[in-house]
């Protein structure tokens, strides 16, 4: 209770300013935390304990975000540290300062602390106390009207918020969520409208289904032919660029002549040729949203990218919420993602557990074994722990540990095949670590050089120019001596002295 004794004043920390109180007289309320809970509510005795010493209002929305981002960083701002010392006792040096802060972190107290000698604490009895400054936090300051307190706080609420978010625009990993998404509903959108085009044009040309295959081919063939009946030796070049198969381009217009299909009015053609052409529209949106997606995952997590492919990588953070949830996952609850049904349906009938969710559509556990499938999906979400971990906690981005975790895989392979003894995981990790700080060191060097090389072509430079400076007042100097010569001599004597004379004037200066 000793610090308890001694004045202690308390530090708040609001939406509209810095407020610096005085608790004195503790007995009023109690020295103990519950005791102090059960005063707070009540103004007149918690307003007889601690009482406003000074405030130090914000000047604008900015200042107070800029104040509240110090705090909760944990460091001191200049005007905080500027607040305390002008309101609070001073510290004389070699002296034990009779007065304690109060703060509700422990981080900035220990900041306060070490910038200024001014003793902090922050415990369950101070935690108290500001609860009670907060409750009545509005009757303290007599100038705020009703609802400004409450004003005040939505604004730096939404303004930090939207400073948190907009942290670091490049790994916002919503964008790879809402991407998978969309190319999941793209799939099922273009082969159901795909379909659609397939029995709504073989009922003009049904022999087209048999010869092309792909949905998007058909799609373009079906707007490239229009009228089976126009079909002639001229379309084959077309077809063929677009099939890139000439018999198959010389089958469509052989089958186009012989066709049983029915004839369809031009009316009915245009609007087969328009649901074709919004088809192809379709997929190759969803060629540009795939290359988007794969250019997302290399900037968020491209670590987990290298190891697995960026569908499933895209699949498993979409599948966790984000890439944070997903670094915070186990292996054992990665390797499952995607089949909890399955999961839960084994543990109410007490059967098998899965073995592999969403990792089951990487290509290592098609490659391995039917008995090894098991043991080869926990060591891959072993490895995808690892790489969502990298890229989710890692200051700088590499895929770098992704390779090095891909090789391991591979390697475990190989040992489940062949008996190969893999390397561990540590040296695997130290490797990759060496090799990084040799990349930087070797790019620190690159820098340098360049620098250098710059200064000594700056140097070079200005050398030239000041030879050239040194070389043109030399000549204006030659001119301006010729000039006297030439006068002093015509005065005296006639021409021919004169030419002399500067000739010999000229040799000197040479």
């Amino acid at each position: 209770l000793h610090l308890y004794t001694m004045s202690m004043y308390l530090l708040y920390e609001s939406s509209s300013g810095y407020g610096l109180f005085e608790a004195h007289g503790l007995d009023e309320i109690g020295q103990n935390t519950e005791a102090v809970r059960s005063s707070v509510s009540d103004l007149s005795r918690f307003g007889r304990v601690v009482q406003l010493t000074a405030f130090h209002p914000s000047v604008s929305a900015l200042d107070a975000l800029n104040q509240i981002n110090a705090v909760s960083e944990g460091y001191m701002s200049d005007e905080l540290r500027s607040f305390l010392e002008l309101n609070l006792p001073k510290v004389k040096e070699g002296k034990k300062p009779k007065f304690s802060l109060g703060v509700s972190e422990p981080k900035i107290g220990s900041c306060i602390f070490e910038a200024t000698k001014i003793p902090c604490q922050s415990n369950e009895f101070v935690h108290e106390l500001l609860r009670g400054v907060r409750q009545h936090f509005d009757r303290f300051i007599k100038d705020l009207k009703p609802g400004d307190l409450e004003k005040a706080q939505l604004g730096l609420a939404h303004s930090y918020s939207r400073a948190k978010v907009k942290f670091n625009v490049n790994r916002v990993d919503n964008m790879v969520i809402q991407a998978i998404f969309l190319l999941d509903t793209l799939d099922k959108d273009i082969n159901s409208f795909a379909m659609r085009v397939r029995e709504w044009y073989s009922w003009h040309f049904p022999e087209l289904v048999k010869i092309v295959n792909d949905n998007y081919l058909y799609a373009r063939v079906s707007k490239m032919i229009e009228d089976k009946s126009k079909l002639s030796e001229e379309h084959i070049p077309m077809l063929t660029e677009v099939l890139g198969d000439e018999d198959k381009a010389r089958e469509v217009v052989e089958a186009g002549k012989a066709s049983m299909g029915q004839d369809l009015s031009p009316l009915d053609l245009i609007n087969v040729q328009t649901f074709a052409q919004r088809v192809m529209g379709l997929a190759d949106y969803r060629k540009n949203l795939h290359d988007y997606l794969v250019a997302k995952m290399s900037d968020i997590a491209p670590n987990l990218a290298a190891l697995i492919g960026d569908m499933v990588g895209a699949r498993l953070i979409s599948h966790a919420g984000s890439l944070t949830n997903l670094a915070k996952c186990p292996s054992s609850t990665l390797q499952i993602l995607g089949a909890e049904k399955a999961l839960f349906r084994a543990l109410k009938t007490r059967g098998n557990t899965p073995k592999y969710g969403l990792i089951f559509h990487s290509s290592f556990i098609g490659r391995a074994a039917a008995k090894n499938k098991g043991r080869i999906a926990r060591y891959l979400a072993n490895k995808c722990s690892i790489a969502s971990r990298i890229d989710c906690f890692a200051d700088s981005s590499t895929t770098a540990f992704g390779e090095k975790l891909r090789e391991q895989v591979e390697e475990r392979l190989e040992f489940y095949d062949k008996g190969v003894a893999p390397r561990k995981n540590v040296d695997v990790m130290k490797e990759v670590m060496e090799n990084l700080e040799k990349k930087d060191e070797g790019e620190e060097k690159a820098v340098e050089g360049s620098e250098k090389k710059k200064k000594k072509e700056k140097r070079k430079a200005e050398e030239k120019d000041e030879e050239v400076e040194e070389e043109e007042e030399k000549s204006k100097k030659k001119k301006k001596k010729s000039k006297v010569v030439e006068e002093e001599v015509t005065t005296d004597n006639g021409n021919s002295k004169k030419k002399k004379k500067k000739k010999t004037k000229l040799q000197d200066d040479e």
